[in-house]
């Protein structure tokens, strides 16, 4: 029993430091990264960065100190850092081969926060997938649906795809198409919809919407209404266009066609 707790104690003298030592390491090394990370981005938000790239700083700049920390804890425990660094590369190598889809993750990451195809909070489609931007992350893309569910999509899946950003420009031109009968009058609806379109205080003046007759239908008359807008209004407006209009053509009595053919029927005489 005396020569377990001599061990014991040797153990302890030898070790415990160093064991003391990469604890604190650790406790304080976790609170200093968490304490600079902030402490980056709060500097960047000051200098007026954009909050795409502040957020992806931030990230980066915690996981880059937490490796430091966990190698200086190792050091601290008596591990040779040199050949742990050498190692830590040959296992990397192996890792990044194992895990590529990973790695394009975090090069889609940084392509992304670079050049910028979008922002924090603007509405896009991309990878099989549409919503508002909460987040760029390492790995992945945060999207928030109209419907508030949070989908996570994969960096190298946006940068491989075709990214259509709906918030870039601060207006868009609302494409609507509107069938009249052949009977109905041409010029009564044409100034309705003019009308329509004029009273809308949120339509803008400058570019001028524009309104005419498309094509002469198989069984209607299509007109084209392209009025353009703010951004933040296209969806408002193109429902109360189509709502108004349907109403307004009730109450002047135009008629909207659904699809149809003449059939003409013809009795063959008896032979």
């Amino acid at each position: 029993m005396e020569n377990v707790l001599e061990k014991l104690m040797e153990w302890g003298a030898l070790y415990g430091t160093k064991v003391i030592g990469a604890v604190v390491i650790l406790v304080l090394g976790r609170l200093l990264t968490t304490f600079f990370a902030n402490l980056v981005g709060r500097l960047m938000e000051k200098s007026r960065a954009d909050r795409t790239l502040t957020g992806f700083v931030r990230n980066l700049t915690r996981i880059s100190l937490l490796v430091f920390i966990v190698i200086a804890a190792l050091g601290a425990l008596g591990v040779e850092t040199t050949s742990l660094i050498a190692v830590i590369g040959a296992v990397g190598l192996a890792v990044g081969f194992a895990l590529q889809s990973s790695l394009s993750n975090i090069a889609s990451g940084i392509m992304l926060v670079v050049f910028q195809p979008f922002k924090v909070g603007n509405y896009v489609s991309s990878g099989g997938t549409s919503g508002v931007v909460e987040e760029i992350r390492i790995f992945s893309t945060i999207l928030r649906t109209f419907d508030n569910r949070k989908i996570i999509v994969p960096n190298s899946r946006i940068t491989t795809d075709n990214i259509t950003n709906y918030s870039a420009k601060e207006t868009r031109r609302i494409d609507l198409e509107f069938s009249i009968g052949y009977h109905d009058d041409l010029k009564l609806t044409r100034n309705i919809l003019e009308r329509i379109v004029r009273a809308d205080e949120r339509i803008l003046k400058d570019p001028a919407p524009e309104i005419g007759v498309l094509e002469l239908g198989e069984s209607s008359v299509n007109f084209f209404v392209r009025p353009w807008v703010k951004a933040g209004d296209y969806w408002s407006v193109k429902c109360d266009l189509l709502e108004k209009v349907k109403l307004t053509f009730d109450d002047e009595g135009i008629s909207i066609p659904f699809p149809q053919r003449d059939v003409h029927l013809y009795q063959a005489s008896a032979v």
